[in-house]
């Protein structure tokens, strides 16, 4: 905030960092700037009012950030401003017509998705009037009075229906989470996996064991997760997880298919969760392959740099939902790359809720003093700090998860290798070595197998040592990971914002690619 005693000051530019937060108001007090460069950082929230102070500026750069909102109207007003950068932020409604946003060649508002208007010269769509949109919500409003007249008389037949069935059917052992995956039984189950046979384990957890199996009936590849009820907290793990996954639906969100819960053979407790089977395991065995027993005879497989990048996008939006879009927000409290599944198209699936906690009428992104029942929630280098003092939930502690995560993805390292001893941590050794070691503490694997991969989601693209583009592009995914896994949670970047940085990292391997082959 202190950058407001430079009065004087003419020239500022503080492009291309790692500064996050919002833009500070007391810039405004710098009114003798003419040139002023923000571009390229991590700054959220909107334009500060206090920004039209600065009368006689001619340069504003705030590209590349991610800021989001309404143009304001007074930039149209600065008389000595030739040249305005705002692109690649989330900027929303009207673009203004005055002022320098007369002139499409000294204004840039590429990458804003959400604006509309201006003079032709942006080639913007039109923006849709009050009227209109008055006009759209009358008729939303009387086709949805329809449709409640039709879903009532649905609910009654419903009901009707309901009460005839209650005669005849008897409540199951086991409830199914999916309409396409009928009721299943523990009988069923122990055909399915073999008697649960050490040749279909696929993955221990703290809570259950998992195993590969196919139902009879119908042939369906599944994978079980079976409950250790002896262990503490696998029963409030297991209700976790239900309850978490009842009703939320997203493309990287590991469906669960049914869920038996009974007795076995031998009269015990008996819980399980089924999921879909993921063909490609978890994102834990590519980054360290440690073959289970039906994995042994299977060759190493390697994760090449666009790959990486499509799966840290594919995790980002989970979270993203799960924090703004769910009507109860969710937080999962243990991403991790083991919890991360991969189907035959290598499209990343979010698994393993039984951590996950609802933050239900909290105006803030905490819940302050809300201590787990199974200890402290999530894994021991993937846990945020604050979660030593209070085991506070956060969607923050979300954000220093998936920031490990992705450092992580790119070193090859996992945040509890032997390496990191003492004060020495995954996001230290990482910060440390920007910019100019970023090749150094980069997964040789990857390094390997730069040149000429062929990514099943992206172009067949080369990136070498001396390219400069794949070097910019990992000091770029270093500093989203080491900003996402600060200490402090105030500092950490929105998750969405970590998504819309690696979003353009492909576009931009991308487009490499694509010159590359022309």
């Amino acid at each position: 905030m202190e950058v407001g005693n430079l009065k004087t000051t003419t020239k500022l530019d503080i492009s291309d960092n790692m500064l996050a937060g919002e833009i500070p108001s007391s810039l405004g007090d710098c009114t003798g700037l003419t040139t002023l460069r923000l571009g390229g950082n991590f700054f959220r929230g909107s334009i500060p009012q206090s920004i039209k102070s600065l009368g006689g500026i001619e340069e504003l750069d705030l590209s590349r950030n991610n800021l989001m909102g309404q143009i304001p109207e007074f930039l149209a007003l600065f008389q000595s401003l030739k040249l305005l950068n705002l692109s690649y932020n989330s900027f929303e409604g009207m673009l203004p017509r005055e002022g320098v946003f007369k002139n499409a060649t000294a204004t840039s508002i590429i990458g804003n998705d959400e604006l509309c208007g201006g003079v032709p010269a942006f080639h913007l769509p039109k923006c849709i009037s009050k009227r209109s949109k008055r006009r759209k919500i009358h008729i939303l409003v009387s086709s949805a009075c329809a449709t409640f007249v039709i879903l009532g008389i649905a609910l009654v037949l419903v009901f009707l229906y309901l009460r005839w069935l209650k005669k005849k059917v008897k409540e199951p052992i086991s409830t199914s989470m999916d309409d396409s995956c009928p009721n299943i039984s523990y009988r069923a189950l122990l055909k399915a996996t073999d008697d649960f046979s050490s040749m279909n384990l696929i993955g221990v957890g703290n809570f259950g064991s998992v195993y590969k199996g196919t139902l009879k009936e119908n042939g369906t590849t599944v994978a079980v997760k079976v409950l250790h009820l002896v262990h503490c907290g696998a029963l409030k793990s297991f209700l976790a997880e239900c309850e978490a996954l009842r009703n939320v639906r997203h493309r990287n969100l590991l469906k669960i298919l049914t869920v038996c819960s009974g007795i076995d053979h031998q009269q015990n407790d008996f819980k399980a969760l089924v999921y879909e089977y993921m063909e490609n395991g978890s994102l834990e065995r590519w980054l360290h392959p440690n073959p289970t027993p039906s994995h042994r005879n299977e060759p190493t497989r390697t994760l090449n740099f666009f790959q990486r990048i499509n799966i840290a996008i594919d995790v980002a939006s989970q979270p993203d939902y799960l924090h703004h879009q769910c009507h109860i927000p969710i937080v999962h409290c243990d991403l991790k790359p083991s919890n991360i599944l991969l189907d035959a198209e290598m499209v990343a699936h979010v698994g393993d809720f039984g951590l996950a906690k609802f933050l239900p009428g909290s105006s803030s992104d905490t819940v302050a003093n809300q201590t787990s029942s199974v200890g402290i929630r999530g894994t021991i280098g993937y846990a945020p700090p604050e979660c030593a003092m209070g085991c506070k939930v956060s969607r923050e502690g979300d954000v220093y998860d998936y920031g490990i995560l992705l450092l992580e993805m790119f070193t090859g390292l996992s945040p509890t290798d032997d390496t990191f001893r003492d004060d020495l941590t995954l996001h230290s050794f990482v910060a440390e070595a920007l910019h100019e070691r970023v090749l150094e503490i980069t997964d040789h694997i990857l390094l390997q197998g730069r040149e000429n991969h062929s990514s099943l989601n992206g172009p067949h693209h080369w990136l070498s040592e001396s390219d400069s583009i794949f070097q910019e592009c990992l000091v770029t995914v270093y500093k989203i990971g080491v900003v996402c896994s600060d200490e402090v949670p105030g500092r950490r970047m929105s998750i969405s914002g970590a998504a819309n940085q690696l979003q353009k990292i492909r576009e931009k391997v991308f487009a490499r690619g694509k010159h590359r082959q022309q």
